[in-house]
């Protein structure tokens, strides 16, 4: 099947949660689910599969389940632990899509000592901090690419690569990365890398797609950074009788990404799935566009310094 271009994201959703939005979201029509071992949730996501599975609401065949391999597992002796450990836990024969979730690699910590491992080695040393391993990208990669010829993944992807990363792993990968998975919404565009994974034949997944919304309770984000409430976003809602949280997503479609919106409320995870009955006008795209501040929300160069004790910047 082809990666619906709308997904559920499961970031932040309890475990106690997870049966129900899941059942709530493949009753309202999504049929992808945006999963990774840092979640903390897969073992909750994959009993809520097996429910619907079991009731009868989709097959197997008909969803689409994302997962993410975490950084203590780059090296390439860990990968198929971890990629394991996921179906394990979600319960299912092969995933649809494994992603690299950072281009970050860190100390390994093995599975049965601490999972999901997070981001600090060791949460119990004096000085608690997150420990870099020396691991290769393109080991990682000739790993996860075995992944893909057993059929444990049937495509494989990277996540927050930026254009020079997405150049080196084009050079070398003998199965060319599907999907590359990223920050994106208005107020970060990021117009150049998105122009160059579709030019390298990539499809890309814009995570966050309504910007400031999840990360405001993190406080990685500040009350007046939302989106939503930009006069551009507004009258293009007023225009077309929709939220303006269904304009920003229909903004994402149009500039031909798919999208994983996430919510555990029943009306928005409604709405969210609603957006193929109206079309922005290209003014209403530009304006929309026109926002740009590359504010980055998830940034490692900013959480990792000042909350796991290494400054570790990924991007410029």
């Amino acid at each position: 099947m082809e990666m619906p271009r709308i997904g559920f994201g499961l970031w932040k959703v309890d475990p106690a949660d997870c049966e129900r939005v899941i059942v709530e979201a493949i009753q309202a029509g999504y049929r992808h689910f945006d999963c990774a071992a840092d979640y903390g949730n897969e073992a909750a996501v994959g009993a809520a599969l097996r429910k619907v599975f079991r009731d009868g609401l989709v097959s197997r065949e008909e969803v689409w389940i994302t997962s993410k391999l975490w950084n203590t597992y780059h090296a390439p002796e860990h990968v198929e632990e971890a990629c394991l450990k996921s179906l394990a836990d979600l319960g299912l024969d092969y995933l649809d899509l494994y992603l690299v979730h950072f281009p970050i690699a860190l100390e390994h910590v093995p599975i049965a000592k601490r999972y999901p491992p997070e981001w600090i080695h060791d949460p119990d040393a004096d000085k608690p901090v997150m420990r870099p391993a020396k691991v290769p990208l393109h080991e990682t990669w000739a790993a996860m690419e075995q992944l893909a010829k057993k059929g444990l993944a049937r495509e494989i992807g990277v996540c927050n690569y930026n254009s020079a990363l997405l150049h080196d792993l084009m050079n070398y990968a003998q199965i060319a990365p599907a999907v590359l998975q990223v920050e994106m919404h208005p107020y970060l565009t990021q117009d150049k890398l998105l122009r160059l994974a579709l030019q390298y034949g990539l499809r890309v997944t814009a995570f966050s797609p309504l910007g400031a919304s999840s990360y405001l309770e993190l406080d990685m984000a500040q009350a007046e950074e939302k989106v939503l409430d930009e006069p551009a976003v507004r009258a293009a809602a007023q225009a077309h009788g929709k939220t303006p949280a269904q304009v920003v997503l229909r903004w994402a479609l149009q500039r031909g990404t798919s999208i994983i919106p996430k919510s555990s409320n029943p009306v928005h995870i409604r709405e969210n799935l609603a957006l193929d009955d109206f079309a922005l006008s290209d003014d209403e795209v530009s304006a929309i566009t026109a926002l740009n501040r590359n504010r980055r929300f998830n940034d490692p160069g900013e959480f990792c310094a000042a909350a796991f004790g290494a400054f570790h910047p990924i991007y410029d």
